[in-house]
């Protein structure tokens, strides 16, 4: 069993829903990474035979065991994500296009789940036009809002997923889980002439979106009801109001408190903390909602 430090990232849009779970003071953040290896942030080890160590140390050692040989880094991250404004308007890359204009082996696909809903009642989701001509048309006449973009109705309890090629944007007031594939690709097509910290206008990647969209792409949403859910690289599962839980299946599993507050081995987990559970680990802690994930991707089902 591993204990994860949570990571807290400021942006620009974010609030103060998740400043009580971070370990150092901020202003405002975005997301608290609760597992997250690829290059810019590394999530450490607190306790155990790996303390102190980063779990990428972790990963390269073990993951053979667990069949993910095909992965350099470990092949999903996870975060809360407090959006106090609009999120830019973005796309993610598939896998192809993702080869194509930055060498990288895999896009992103990503999921949420709404803790709380958007104050709005919607996310920016899907595509109102039908091609890539259609839409760098209404960029330049600068009515993305007004005719690309769509909305998609979101309840608290709601699960999205994002298929890399989805027009989409988080929308302010909301407060969700976030699983989403290790690629560090967002294409910004759209910030609403937001300025960063220095007021300078934030950088859009026009060129590579138009590249990256699919236009007949739309999410839809789900519930969790008891089951699990598996996507592509990823399978995950909502747990409400448990004191105890074994991983029972062959690979990790990695458990990321929603609500509730425990202390294990002397440290405190809270929302936003990440506990990595190997096969047949188990795990004691106040009653708590928290969601599992684990990885599907050459471990056998």
């Amino acid at each position: 069993m591993f204990i994860l430090k949570p990571i807290a990232h400021e942006t620009i849009w974010g609030g103060k829903k998740l400043l009580p779970f971070a370990h150092e003071n901020h202003s405002h953040l975005g997301h608290l990474y609760s597992l997250v290896s690829n290059g810019e942030f590394e999530s450490v080890i607190i306790n155990g035979e790996y303390k102190n160590k980063l779990f990428r140390e972790y990963f390269e050692n073990n993951k053979s065991k667990y069949n993910l040989d095909n992965f350099e880094q470990f092949p999903f991250v996870i975060a809360l994500v407090d959006p106090a404004q609009d999120l830019s308007i973005q796309v993610h890359p598939d896998d192809n296009c993702a080869k194509e204009l930055e060498q990288k082996a895999f896009g992103k696909n990503e999921s949420w789940y709404f803790i709380e809903p958007p104050e709005n009642g919607w996310l920016f989701n899907g595509c109102k036009l039908h091609s890539t001509e259609e839409i760098k048309e209404k960029i330049e006449q600068n009515r993305v809002e007004e005719d690309v973009i769509g909305h998609l109705q979101i309840q608290k309890g709601d699960y999205v997923f994002v298929e890399a090629g989805t027009i989409h944007a988080a929308t302010h007031g909301a407060l969700f889980y976030e699983i989403e594939e290790n690629c560090n690709l967002t294409y910004r097509f759209y910030d609403y002439n937001r300025k960063d910290s220095n007021g300078i206008l934030r950088e859009l990647h026009i060129e590579k979106a138009l590249k990256a969209i699919k236009p007949e792409l739309k999410s839809k949403t789900q519930k969790y009801n008891g089951n699990e859910i598996k996507e592509r690289l990823y399978a995950t599962q909502l747990h409400k109001d448990i004191s105890e839980y074994k991983n029972k299946s062959n690979t990790l599993e990695c458990l990321t408190i929603l609500n509730g507050e425990s202390t294990i081995e002397n440290i405190k987990v809270q929302t936003g903390t990440t506990i990595v559970l190997e096969p047949e680990e188990s795990i004691q802690l106040n009653k708590s909602t928290f969601i599992t994930a684990r990885p599907l991707i050459g471990g056998k089902e």
